[in-house]
């Protein structure tokens, strides 16, 4: 885990007031949650419409190669004479799908864990943790390259991986919401309303234990895309699609005759990745309640 997302989780982990409405917008309105939700939006955008603003397929040769930036190729072409803004576009699809498809296993895997885990409490709880623990030290970078060479590349596999190896911090986060959540008076409330112990935990206590874990969720998908691109830039990437960090690979032999091949795809991994951590930032502390 990166030490931004081990300060985030420290921040939520002790359990924090439901946040007031206001306080997302308030994010948002900021100079730092402005760019940072416009540089998201954009990125999304262009991910889905892709097909739409790409010049050319991705792997069609559509120029001369390595033709600098010009009014036929904007960010100019690579050394095979594809189209190198066609590529950077449909290398955010790719990002997107990763990073949208390990988010969601790790929404639904972490809160499941933390939920169970704090409301149950007792042994359970302590294997869950334990459990969380140990999965949270392992290197996921390197587990994802031991996958890679025993089943070959490809996105379904690096989600997998990546999903079923990135929810501790959230679990962490949802279990401390609900352990002070449990013993509140509106779920008092609603155990002497007679209300199931299932309906108190879907009704009353998860609404408000996921928002501030699910704030951390812009910081796991920052990680999940530099994965992603530095597995494409060591040539392990998905040899069917195009990857920013395929890219940047391709452009390492090409760095003093042409320098587009690098800066281009490089400054969309790190506006994105920047954007993310951002806007997640400012989150998980106006979920904190510091903003």
């Amino acid at each position: 885990m990166s030490d931004t997302a081990e300060a985030a989780a420290g921040r939520l982990e002790a359990g924090t007031p439901a946040p007031a409405p206001g306080s997302v917008r308030r994010v948002l309105r900021t100079p730092g949650g402005a760019v940072g939700a416009s540089l998201v939006l954009l990125w999304v955008l262009v991910a889905t419409l892709a097909p739409v603003l790409a010049p050319t397929d991705p792997f069609a040769v559509d120029g001369p190669p390595l033709a600098g930036p010009s009014g036929d190729h904007l960010l100019g072409t690579d050394s095979l004479g594809r189209d190198l803004l066609s590529g950077i576009i449909h290398g955010a699809r790719t990002s997107l799908v990763v990073a949208g498809s390990v988010a969601a296993l790790v929404a639904v895997i972490g809160t499941a864990v933390g939920l169970v885990s704090g409301l149950l409490g007792g042994w359970l709880d302590d294997v869950l943790m334990r459990f969380t623990e140990a999965l949270q030290v392992l290197p996921r970078f390197f587990l994802a390259l031991v996958v890679i060479a025993f089943f070959g590349p490809g996105l379904d596999r690096l989600i997998l991986v990546l999903g079923a190896t990135s929810w501790p911090l959230l679990a962490r986060v949802v279990r401390a919401e609900v352990l002070a959540l449990r013993h509140r008076e509106f779920v008092d409330a609603a155990v002497v309303g007679g209300a199931s112990r299932l309906r108190i935990a879907l009704r009353e206590i998860l609404p408000n234990a996921v928002p501030p874990a699910l704030a951390l969720l812009g910081l796991v998908v920052a990680q999940v895309i530099l994965i992603e691109a530095s597995l494409g830039f060591l040539g392990l990437g998905d040899p069917n699609v195009t990857s920013w960090g395929t890219l940047a690979s391709e452009a390492q032999r090409f760095l003093r005759v042409a320098w587009w091949l690098t800066v281009f795809p490089g400054l969309a991994i790190l506006l994105v990745v920047l954007a993310l951590n951002l806007l997640g930032d400012l989150l998980v502390d106006a979920l904190a309640g510091r903003r």
